[in-house]
């Protein structure tokens, strides 16, 4: 990759469109996190088992999953605009079905377990969303800023988005201490509605002309043949799917803030965030003195580093050791978040952006809900401390393996 130069950090902001998008990003990420936050919550108290904190992560993972390759090629021919309003507004309703179970007794529904599968039933409605959504938000972006700038525009885009997610987190804390779960779940209706009128001012997107000629299948397995080319960004993606797989302890705070630390809901949230609280300090650093040499090992010491800090989180009885120890991993996540995210940004041509962001977006949720999924289904069987260990060690096994295994990724440079 060529060393991309831009004249200033906020370079990418002077360009009012790409501040329409970062900003309804903004606020339907926090809406998403919080209603996330709020989830894992609330289905522990109905259940108070931590396999059913992974059942979360299952149930969207599979339809965000299974749906990517095929929503990358449906992206790739729309109009880019429309689609990611009209997802908006559908997940809008998933929120308005969770706002009225919440309001309810669990007995108007048929009990508990009736309650938790129709929640679960709307959190795989919403990952059908998330297919489309997340590779929309990453396809506009390169649509609104030019090639020059991407670099710029992206560490902002993992700026905001990390931003809301500290919001959305830690404010879901306090809004369920303060309003219960169904006054929280009215103020996720509420900023996601605000997201979506933000999106207003921006140009329609149509799609590039030849990408309506070809068919579905072939036009997906364009986008799978040039990412299994473009051995920097297989790497990456290869990398951060295993790591986070295998180092999701996030999945697991509701357990260690209710029974291992003995907080309540204020330091939950606290918890949740801290992570991000991380990654956003560092995103910010980045603005400003982005890196200039040896991101490809700079990426492969950060995901290590995080493994680290993942073990301390797993051995700590401390509220404020385990807090620093996500505090510190997120700074590591945001260094690797912005290598990758910039590698992808940059490496991709615009007729293949919807097909490859989809590709990515597979990767991320693999990595994310699935390593939701893991971690409750390691917790039943091995105990919560023993399986965050695991998962820890894990990390730092693929890390190592990486690094002597992706030579091409180790050396990388932009």
């Amino acid at each position: 990759m060529t060393k991309t130069e831009y004249p200033s950090p906020a370079s990418a902001l002077a360009i009012p469109e790409f501040r329409f998008l970062m900003t309804g990003r903004f606020l339907f990420i926090a809406a998403l996190r919080m209603m996330g936050t709020l989830l894992g919550w609330w289905v522990y108290e109905l259940t108070g088992d931590p396999l059913a904190i992974g059942l979360i992560g299952l149930a969207e993972v599979v339809p965000a999953v299974g749906l990517a390759l095929y929503a990358g090629h449906v992206i790739d021919i729309s109009e880019k605009k429309s689609l990611l309003r009209k997802g908006i507004l559908a997940y809008a309703v998933c929120a308005l079905c969770l706002c009225a179970l919440a309001g309810s007794s669990p007995q108007t529904f048929g009990g508990v377990n009736s309650v938790t599968a129709i929640i679960y039933a709307i959190v795989f409605a919403t990952g059908i969303i998330r297919a489309f959504i997340g590779p929309l938000f990453s396809t506009l972006l390169a649509s609104v800023v030019p090639r020059p700038l991407l670099q710029n525009a992206t560490t902002w885009n993992q700026g905001v988005w990390l931003s809301a997610s500290v919001i959305g987190h830690a404010s879901a804390g306090f809004l369920i201490a303060g309003l219960g779960n169904a006054g929280s779940l009215v103020t996720v209706l509420v900023l996601i509605s605000l997201g979506f009128g933000l999106l207003a001012p921006i140009q329609k997107r149509p799609p590039v002309a030849s990408n309506k000629e070809k068919g579905s299948w072939e036009s997906v397995k364009e986008g799978l043949r040039f990412v299994y080319k473009t051995k920097e960004l297989l790497g990456a993606l290869t990398l951060d799917l295993f790591a986070v797989l295998f180092g999701g302890a996030v999945a697991m705070i509701p357990v260690f803030a209710k029974d291992i630390l003995g907080t309540g809901p204020i330091g939950f949230g606290w918890l949740n965030a801290a992570t991000d609280i991380g990654a956003i300090a560092v995103i910010a650093w980045l603005a400003l003195f982005p890196l200039q040499k040896k991101q490809g090992q700079t990426l492969l010491l950060a995901v290590g580093g995080f493994g680290v800090c993942i073990l301390v989180f797993a051995l700590s009885t401390w509220f404020w050791l385990s807090f620093a120890a996500l505090v510190l991993s997120g700074i590591l996540d945001g260094i690797s978040v912005v290598i990758r995210g910039t590698i992808v940004q940059m490496k991709t041509p615009d007729a293949m952006r919807g097909r490859v962001m989809s590709v990515n977006s597979m990767f991320i949720n693999s990595s994310n809900e699935l390593g939701q999924f893991e971690s409750g289904v390691a917790a039943k069987l091995m105990g919560v401390i023993p399986s965050v260990l695991f998962g820890g060690t894990m990390t730092l096994v693929v890390v190592a393996l990486t690094w002597f295994k992706a030579p091409s990724l180790r050396k990388m440079e932009y």
